[in-house]
C-alpha cells in the first residue's frame, strides 16, 4: 500500500452521500473557553467561529432548524463521569462558569434549540436524535469545536442514528492543525461528507424557506 494517505484510501473510502432534503444546523460548543486566552482550553479558533456565523446566517435565511450545544456540569463534576475525570480542562464547564458562556457575537434566537450535554457527542445522553427524527430531519450540517473531539463524536453518532452528516470544514476548529486535518480526513472517508463553507451556503440558498 502507498505511504500517501490519500492514495491509500482512494477507491476504498471517501464515497460521497450528498446533501439531504431536510437539514438542521448544529453548532457544537462555541463557548467562551475556546476564545479566552487566559483559559487552558483556548484554541485560537476565531476563523471557525466567523465561518459558523456565516453558515448560521444562511441557515436562518433558509428557515431550517438550528441547534446549539454546550457542555454543562454540576459543580461537583459528578455527572461528567470518566470524561470529566480524564479531561481536566472540563472544570471550566461547570454550571455558572463564564467560560461556558456563548462566544462573543453568538446568541441563540428564541426559536433555536440549546442542547446541554456532559459527554463529547451532541447525541449521547440527550434528546437530540429523537427531536430531529420527530421533525423529519434527514441530515445535519455540523460546525463547532473541537474537530477531533466533540465534532467527531457528534459526526459518528449522527451517522449511527441514520442522519447524513455534513461537516463544514472552515466552520470547525481545533487547538492544532494536525488533529484538525486528520479528523476531517477520517470523517470524510468513513462517516460524513466534509464540504467547504461556500458549498454549504449555496446548498442552503436553494432551499425554499
Amino acid at each position: 500500500m502507498s505511504d500517501n494517505a490519500a492514495d491509500n484510501y482512494a477507491n476504498v473510502y471517501g464515497n460521497r452521500i450528498g446533501f439531504g432534503s431536510k437539514p438542521a444546523l448544529v453548532l457544537i460548543d462555541f463557548v467562551e473557553a475556546y476564545f479566552d486566552e487566559t483559559c487552558d482550553l483556548y484554541a485560537d479558533v476565531e476563523d471557525a467561529l466567523a465561518s459558523a456565523k456565516r453558515v448560521l446566517a444562511a441557515a436562518r435565511a433558509a428557515a431550517i432548524p438550528v441547534i446549539y450545544t454546550n457542555v454543562v456540569y454540576h459543580p461537583s463534576g459528578f455527572n461528567g463521569g470518566r470524561f470529566f475525570e480524564k479531561a481536566k480542562p472540563l472544570r471550566h464547564m461547570v454550571a455558572g462558569s463564564p467560560m461556558g458562556a456563548w462566544a462573543k457575537g453568538l446568541a441563540p434566537a428564541d426559536n433555536e434549540l440549546v442542547v446541554s450535554k456532559q459527554y463529547p457527542s451532541a447525541f449521547f445522553g440527550t434528546s437530540l436524535a429523537s427531536t430531529l427524527t420527530a421533525a423529519g430531519i434527514d441530515s445535519v450540517l455540523l460546525t463547532g469545536l473541537t474537530t477531533s473531539g466533540c465534532v467527531r463524536a457528534s459526526c459518528v453518532d449522527a451517522c449511527s442514528h441514520g442522519f447524513i452528516p455534513i461537516v463544514i470544514e472552515e466552520a470547525c476548529g481545533d487547538r492544532h492543525e494536525t488533529p484538525h486535518q486528520g479528523n476531517l480526513f477520517d470523517m470524510n472517508a468513513k462517516y460524513a461528507d466534509v464540504v467547504k463553507e461556500q458549498e454549504a451556503i449555496d446548498y442552503l440558498a436553494q432551499l425554499n424557506p
